[in-house]
């Protein structure tokens, strides 16, 4: 893990959204969703740690 990094409690998000979206997941499934969601982190970590120049514009927001 990098400096600075946040952990994320994945199984509490997990919990979170079963409950907002209606979902009720098994056991199974929702062990194998917070591998998943470990596996995205793992990819998203260099990205993540990247720096950026504090003089770069933040992207603008699409609306449709």
């Amino acid at each position: 893990m990098t400096k600075g990094a946040t952990v994320t409690d994945w199984a509490a998000y997990t919990r979170q959204m079963e409950a907002v979206l209606g979902l009720e997941l098994d056991d199974a499934r929702r062990q194998e969703v917070l591998v998943q969601f470990s596996r995205i982190a793992q990819m998203a970590e260099p990205l993540m740690a990247l720096p950026l120049d504090s003089r770069l514009e933040i992207a603008g927001v699409y609306r449709a």
